[in-house]
């Protein structure tokens, strides 16, 4: 017997003849069918692209960066209870890094003994872990003193109110 065979197919079964035979038909014809599409069908650009509205609407930012609180602001001075809850509990309701917890008369009544004043000097500076202003830096004094009061009142303390300041008045001619 010789090394090779003379008579040898690239085709081992009939299914692949087929497959072969098939796919021979096939894409020819796919491909005669994509280049008449491309020819006969020609891309066009949307006409409303160019539109300003179009264009505003695709250059618009993604996102934006707004600082403070403008309508806290607007609405007035705030009550003392809800700057207690918004910035004060935090710490004064678990007693984090040695502030006295809100209720605790007697951890709160040589605080009171100084008064409003003295109070209002230590949260204005900071004392401690806590920061200036308690961490809130838009509050005002009448605010501030608010919180303070607030919290002394609910820890043994019978503090006033202060009175509201006068908005400015308005300029005229």
């Amino acid at each position: 017997m010789s090394e090779h065979e003379e008579h040898s197919t690239f085709f081992k079964t009939p299914q692949q003849l087929i497959v072969m035979v098939l796919l021979a038909f096939l894409v020819p014809i796919i491909g005669i069918v994509l280049l008449v599409n491309l020819v006969l069908n020609k891309p066009s650009a949307d006409p409303t692209a160019l539109a300003p509205e179009a264009v505003a609407k695709r250059l618009q930012p993604v996102g934006r960066v707004e600082f403070g609180a403008a309508a806290a602001a607007a609405s007035g001075p705030r009550s003392g209870e809800d700057i207690v809850k918004s910035a004060c509990l935090a710490c004064h309701q678990t007693g984090v890094a040695n502030a006295p917890k809100l209720g605790d008369k007697a951890a709160w009544e040589p605080r009171i003994k100084t008064g409003l004043n003295g109070m209002l000097a230590v949260a204005t500076k900071g004392k401690g872990a806590m920061p200036p202003l308690g961490g809130v830096a838009d509050l005002s004094d009448f605010e501030l003193s608010r919180a303070i009061i607030y919290m002394a009142n609910h820890s043994g303390g019978s503090l006033r109110e202060p009175a509201a300041p006068k908005a400015p008045a308005a300029k005229g001619k």
